[in-house]
C-alpha cells in the first residue's frame, strides 16, 4: 500500500485538525512509525533537521539521528512499553545539525499500534540569545575603548618615542640599546592601537548583493595556499540560497577569522573544517542596524564547524571579547581581537553569531539577512 503523503491529513495516525495544530507548534515534532519510518515533520522539524519534509517522511529516523543516540533509544523504548518518556538535556550531535542540548518528549498514538509522536525542546534557545546580545555587546565595548585609545594613547607615544630618539642621539652604545628597546615597544603599541582602530570606523557598509558561497571559496583557497594546507576542507552548500546584503570584503575578513581559528584549534592529523550553508525559518531580531523597533529576518546560516579540541570552559564567556584567546600551547601568541573584530562586522550587517563547542566538535554560526529578489531591500 503506498505511504500517504507526508504531511498531510493522516499520516502517521495524525488527523487534519492535528497536523494544522502541529504545523503551527514552533517545536520540532515527528511522528514515527512502528518500523522506525518517520510519517509526519512539522516546520519546525524541517528547520531543525535542515531537510524539507519529503526528505524526511522519505527517510527512518536513524537516517537523521545515530542509531545508538539516545533520542533514538526512547523511542524505541516507548513504542515497546507503550507509555511516555520525558527526557531532559539529552544531547544530540550530528554533522548535518551540529550539537544540541534537548528535552525530549515521546508519546504513543493509540493507533496504529507502534507509532509515537517525538517532541524536541531545544534547551540552548535562550542560552544562545544571551549569548548573541553578549557578543553584540562585547564589539560595541571595543568599539569604545578604540576610540579613546586612538586619541588618548598614541599621542603620548608619539612624545616618549621623539623623546628617546633625541636621546639615542647623546646616548653611548649601551644606552643607545635601551632607547632603541623603548622606540621599538612604542611601535609596537601603536601597532596594535592601529588595529583597534578598525572597531572606531563607524561608516556605513557600503552594500551590495554577495554571493556567499563565493565568499566561502575564496577564503577556502587562501586558507589551503596557506595556514590550513594540511586540512581537509569539506562542503555543504544549499546551492538555491539568495544573495547576502552586505560587503564582500568584510564578510571574507569574518570568514577568514573563523576558519583562523579554527585551523589553530585542530592539533590531530586528520583535521576537518566545514562550511555549511542553509536557509532557515523563524528567527526575527532587533539588531544593529536594523532601526530601534524593527525586527529583521535572519533566514541565512553559514557554519564553520571543525573536529580540533574545542573552546576551554573558562574561555567560552567571554570570546568575543578583546584580548580574550584559546589558542593552545604551542601555537603563535595573537592579539585576541579576531573574534571582536568578526563580532563587529556581523552585528554591522545587522546578523549574530553564536557558538556551541565541545571535544572534537566547534562550530561557529553566523546568521544574515538576505537581498530581496524585487526591490533591494535586506530581509
Amino acid at each position: 500500500m503506498a505511504r500517504p503523503e507526508p504531511n498531510a491529513g493522516g499520516p502517521g495516525g495524525i488527523g487534519p485538525g492535528g497536523a494544522a495544530i502541529l504545523s503551527a507548534i514552533s517545536d520540532p515534532v515527528l511522528a514515527i512509525d512502528g518500523a522506525g519510518r518517520i510519517r509526519y515533520a512539522n516546520p519546525a522539524a524541517e528547520d531543525f533537521f535542515a531537510a524539507g519534509a519529503p526528505t524526511l517522511c522519505a527517510s527512518r529516523l536513524e537516517d537523521v539521528v545515530p542509531y545508538d543516540s539516545p533520542l533514538a533509544a526512547l523511542v524505541r523504548q516507548v513504542q515497546d512499553t507503550g507509555h511516555s518518556v520525558h527526557e531532559h538535556g539529552v544531547e544530540l550531535n550530528t554533522q548535518r545539525i551540529g550539537p544540541h542540548l534537548l528535552n525530549i518528549q515521546v508519546a504513543p498514538l493509540e493507533e496504529p499500534a507502534g507509532h509515537v509522536v517525538l517532541t524536541l525542546q531545544n534547551q540552548s534557545i535562550a542560552s544562545k540569545m544571551d549569548r548573541q546580545l553578549m557578543h553584540r555587546g562585547a564589539a560595541r565595548s571595543v568599539t569604545a575603548m578604540a576610540g579613546v585609545l586612538a586619541h588618548e594613547v598614541k599621542n603620548p607615544l608619539a612624545g616618549i618615542r621623539g623623546a628617546a630618539q633625541l636621546l639615542e642621539q647623546r646616548a653611548d652604545a649601551e644606552d643607545r640599546e635601551l632607547t632603541r628597546l623603548i622606540c621599538d615597544e612604542t611601535d609596537r603599541i601603536c601597532a596594535l592601537v592601529d588595529s583597534m582602530e578598525l572597531f572606531s570606523d563607524q561608516r556605513p557598509i557600503e552594500r551590495a548583493p554577495v554571493n556567499i558561497h563565493q565568499v566561502l571559496d575564496h577564503v577556502r583557497k587562501v586558507a589551503q595556499a596557506g595556514f590550513a594546507h594540511h586540512i581537509t576542507f569539506k562542503e555543504n552548500y544549499d546551492p538555491s540560497l539568495p544573495p547576502v546584503h552586505g560587503s564582500r570584503d568584510q564578510l571574507v575578513q569574518v570568514f577568514l577569522n573563523l576558519t583562523t581559528n579554527a585551523a589553530e584549534a585542530i592539533t590531530q592529523a586528520s583535521g576537518e573544517i566545514t562550511f555549511t550553508t542553509a536557509y532557515r525559518h523563524g528567527l526575527r531580531l532587533a539588531v544593529p542596524g536594523s532601526g530601534s523597533t524593527e525586527r529583521v529576518h535572519l533566514p541565512l546560516e553559514v557554519s564553520v564547524h571543525d573536529n580540533g579540541a574545542g573552546v576551554p570552559e573558562d574561555v567560552r564567556q567571554h570570546m568575543f571579547e578583546a584580548f580574550v584567546t584559546s589558542k593552545p600551547a604551542g601555537k603563535p601568541a595573537g592579539t585576541g581581537l579576531g573574534l571582536s573584530l568578526v563580532a563587529k562586522i556581523v552585528g554591522d550587517h545587522g546578523g549574530v553569531i553564536e557558538f556551541e563547542s565541545m571535544p572534537r566538535s566547534t562550530v561557529f554560526r553566523v546568521r544574515l539577512p538576505v537581498l530581496h529578489a524585487v526591490d533591494g531591500e535586506a530581509i
